[in-house]
Parts: C-alpha cells; structure tokens; sequence
C-alpha cells in the first residue's frame, strides 16, 4: 500500500510520501513514489503516487522521456503553459497506461489502477495541486479542501482536518503531516519508512527543500513518542464513563 500527502498551504506546498511497496507479507520492497521535474525560473512539478507499481513507474518514465526528446510530437511537461494542462496531460498518460492493460477501454482490471498527486507552479499562475484518478479526470485542491491524501488514508485525515491552517509555517507543516504519517504507521503495516519530503515556496519557480527522513531520525523519534504520550495523557485528562 502507500501513504502520500499533499498540502496547500499560503506560502506553498508541502508533500511528502512513504517509501513501501509489498505484494504480500513476506514480500516487502522499498520504492520512492515522489517524482519532480524543474526547470528554475520557469517552472517545478511534484508527482506523488500511489497504487500498481508497474503502472505507476511506466507513467513517471513516459513523462520523463518526454521532457528529453525534442521534436516528438507528445506533449511534456517541459511544454504545457499551465498547471491545469500539466494536470491534463499526467491524467491522459495515466488513463492510457491503464487501458494498455485492460481488456477494454476503461474497464481495466483495478489491480492496474493507480492514483496521482500532482503538484507546483509554471510561471504566469499560481501554485496549484490535483488530485489524477485512474480514469483520467481530475480534481483540484482549493480553500474547501486544500490537502489530498492517496493510499491508506483513513488513519492520517483525523490530524489533517484538525490542525490544517493555511497560514501555518512550512515547519508545522511538517510537523502535522509526521504526526499523520506516524499515526498510519502503527496502524498499518503496509506504509513505511522512510518517508520523502519536498517543499515548494509560492513564486520561486524552483524545487526547494528534499529530505528523506528515516526511521532513526531524531526529530520523527521525539514526534511519533511524544504523539503517543500526548493522546494518552489527553486520554486520562477526560473523565470516565459512569454506569
């Protein structure tokens, strides 16, 4: 399974991504599923993903081979002259990847499927974030529902909806999305370590920050063991039923 946040927030965007894969229990791999392409001063893209591995790779390598090859008549995402149409674009290669395996058309067999964060900023608009579904349409993030989670989602959206605020640091930010990543840890073995991290700043129109936390990181330790401590304090704190 897999665990992948996306977050607006008013100075950007923060996404971050668990690293494991697994076809069973006893057969557990580690890959990344957060992709980007940049080119500084004109635009920064982040993909996140989730859901069948062979289809999700074969997506990302047909959209980095477009972004190199000149001439070609496809379309890339060096090229589109908007995040909506880069949006467009992730989603029609989703959906024909998809179809390449199906019997017929959309009916595709839903172990081929896969979902997709696509995230950034080209030049001339704003940052923006979509949420890519497997028959290729698409939803965006706004003021309502300025996050979006793939994969194992229920266990983390608690934190989300509670401590979400769009004037938040990238910093707290950070912090939240851990608490969510490490309370969907415990819950479920097919999410793990370790997670990958990218920041986007509004208008810098380059990939900032990209760090790979691991499960001996220091700060994630005092966030998933303080995190546990806090609930059960908050627990003890409220009175007990009375029969």
């Amino acid at each position: 399974m897999t665990y992948c946040v996306g977050l607006m927030l008013e100075r950007g965007l923060v996404m971050m991504s668990d690293t494991r894969t697994n076809a069973g229990v006893d057969n557990v791999s580690t890959f990344g599923k957060m992709f980007t392409w940049e080119k500084p001063g004109e635009r920064a893209l982040v993909l996140m993903t989730a859901g069948n591995l062979a289809t999700t790779q074969s997506v990302v390598s047909i959209l980095d081979e477009r972004t190199k090859a000149h001439g070609e008549r496809d379309p890339s995402l060096f090229e589109v002259p908007s995040m909506f149409q880069a949006a467009r674009l992730v989603a029609a290669t989703l959906k024909d990847v998809i179809a390449a395996h199906a019997d017929a058309g959309q009916r595709a067999d839903a172990s081929f499927n896969a979902t997709l964060i696509l995230g950034g900023q080209i030049k001339g608009g704003a940052p923006r974030l979509f949420l890519i579904y497997p028959e290729g349409n698409f939803i965006e993030a706004g003021v309502d529902t300025p996050f979006f989670q793939i994969g194992e989602t229920k266990y983390g959206r608690p934190i989300l909806v509670r401590a979400y605020d769009a004037a938040m640091s990238f910093e707290k930010a950070v912090k939240v999305m851990l608490v969510s990543f490490d309370s969907t840890l415990k819950a479920n073995l097919s999410v793990g370590m370790p997670f990958d991290l990218q920041i986007y700043e509004t208008d810098s129109l380059q990939l900032g920050r990209r760090i790979r936390i691991d499960p001996q990181a220091p700060y994630f330790e005092r966030i998933s063991t303080g995190w546990g401590e806090a609930l059960k304090s908050a627990l003890d704190s409220l009175p007990d039923f009375e029969f």
